[in-house]
């Protein structure tokens, strides 16, 4: 699910700029500027290949434990600030389609590789974030849905298409709604995911008396539910566990943070089956921002 929202929300918004810039370029027979933007898609595309390629190994080349847990919980930060950022700015300006075409016609009238340099940095902008947001979700849910990345992008090309070159009437305010809602979630369930990154980092790093404590015994926990266990609870429903996850031995539920249904509400929401404190009032606090923002801005008063 967080793939293809991802990607089908950062696909769009440049499927769209690309088809606008397109339909101008086409109708004055701009040939030359044409071969520009092609090239600038392809340019930009490799580029964010790149990008995601440097970023993984960024992450995997750190080694220590307790170090990648805290580069963890910082990535799980800036990608839900980059988050906001992209849900309550940037949307705002790009489900209009005047906006857009106002800027194609500007580089229009620029000499040189106006064009070429707009789509070159509009879709790798796209290509960073959608990188930048992938490999949060993989950390927090530890899978990787190919059919929700392959998804979300033909169902992104498709709607651009049918807008831009068919003329369709799409509400894209309607689309965007949905699809902010959900990132505003998503959202707060990185800095939950963060926050319990930032506990690893004490812990493992032996770093508990930063806080004020001795052992890790000491943190508290809102709630501690679904342990897995060494062997199936009297009574208990097979279907709802699952044997030996991770080559632990053991008994999950499928609702415990690596049981299948839990590591999809891990991935999506933050959820936690044993959070500290800190880590529920945080999401608590990111979530009613989120919602507030979201509403603020597709309900407001006019």
């Amino acid at each position: 699910m967080n793939e293809f929202i991802i990607v089908f929300r950062e696909s769009l918004e440049a499927c769209l700029i690309v088809g606008i810039i397109y339909l101008l370029l086409e109708k004055n027979n701009l040939k030359k500027e044409m071969k520009q933007l092609w090239l600038a898609v392809f340019s930009a595309i490799a580029a964010s290949v790149v990008v995601a390629i440097s970023l993984s190994y960024i992450k995997e080349s750190i080694g220590n434990e307790s170090i990648s847990a805290l580069f963890e919980g910082i990535s799980m930060y800036i990608t839900a600030g980059l988050l906001w950022y992209v849900i309550f700015w940037l949307s705002k300006h790009v489900s209009k389609k005047e906006g857009m075409e106002k800027k194609a016609n500007q580089a229009l009238s620029a000499s040189g590789w106006g064009i070429f340099f707009l789509v070159f940095f509009a879709i790798l902008r796209e290509g960073f974030e959608t990188a930048l947001f992938l490999l949060g979700s993989f950390s927090m849910s530890g899978t990787f849905s190919y059919i929700g990345f392959v998804g979300g992008l033909i169902l992104a090309l498709l709607i651009g298409y049918g807008i831009v070159i068919q003329g369709r009437r799409v509400n894209l305010r309607l689309f965007f709604q949905g699809t902010t809602l959900m990132l505003a979630i998503f959202a707060s369930g990185m800095v939950a995911f963060g926050t319990h990154e930032v506990e690893e980092f004490v812990v493992k790093g032996n770093h508990l008396e930063m806080v004020g404590l001795q052992e890790e015994k000491q943190i508290t926990r809102v709630w501690d539910i679904l342990k897995p266990t060494l062997e199936l609870p009297k009574g208990a429903n097979s279907i709802l566990y699952s044997y030996n996850i991770n080559n632990k031995n053991m008994y999950t539920h499928i609702l415990h943070d690596k049981g299948r249904v839990g590591v999809f509400l891990k991935g999506f929401v933050g959820y936690n089956s044993n959070p500290n404190w800190a880590e529920v009032i945080l999401w608590l606090l990111s979530l009613i921002f989120g919602l507030h923002m979201w509403q603020k801005f597709y309900f407001k008063k006019k």
